[in-house]
């Protein structure tokens, strides 16, 4: 059995509304432009702090960019929590988590593309073992640490990431 490249997974296509017009392989969608779903998850210590990670030189999308969230694109089929975890799990390195929280949804539209993106929460209190086609290097950051990184411009943060982490600040600002 020959291993299906990751430009070879086939995605749903979705429309502005996330409503599922078709699939096609994740290689035709990047090439494309076309509207998919994404998951976005951001893992919690035991102590609450936030795993932050580069991502590897290889990945299709954001090379070696860092990020504070885990997650990935939906496979065709899959639902959004569905994926969470799968995505969770798979980039942490570790089975048995609680189920994500769903946090807020939003269409990212900027560099790279656009997608539907699902932010969700979990806490890991599990020893991590990131997977390294994924993740190149990793810490668990304080949100002081992480917040004074974001604004101190000098990691390449992968900009969907960004826009998630801005939008969850804004999301708990207002429910305060």
């Amino acid at each position: 059995m020959t291993a299906v490249s990751a430009a070879d997974e086939v995605l749903d296509v979705v429309d502005r509304d996330d409503r599922v017009t078709g699939q096609a392989p994740r290689g035709e969608v990047y090439a494309r432009g076309l509207l998919h779903r994404c998951v976005f998850v951001l893992a919690r210590n035991a102590e609450g702090r936030i795993f932050v990670h580069r991502r590897t030189a290889s990945k299709l999308v954001f090379p070696s960019a860092y990020d504070m969230f885990v997650g990935g694109v939906l496979g065709a089929g899959e639902e959004y929590a569905e994926a969470a975890l799968r995505e969770a799990e798979e980039e942490l390195g570790v089975s048995g988590l609680g189920q994500p929280e769903p946090l807020l949804k939003f269409l990212y539209e900027g560099p790279g593309g656009a997608w539907w993106s699902y932010v969700h929460e979990v806490r890991c209190e599990l020893p991590v073992s990131p997977q390294v086609s994924e993740v190149a290097w990793h810490a668990w950051l304080t949100e002081e640490e992480l917040a004074a990184q974001v604004a101190g411009g000098e990691w390449p943060w992968v900009p969907d990431g960004l826009e998630a982490y801005r939008r969850l600040r804004a999301y708990r600002e207002s429910r305060q």
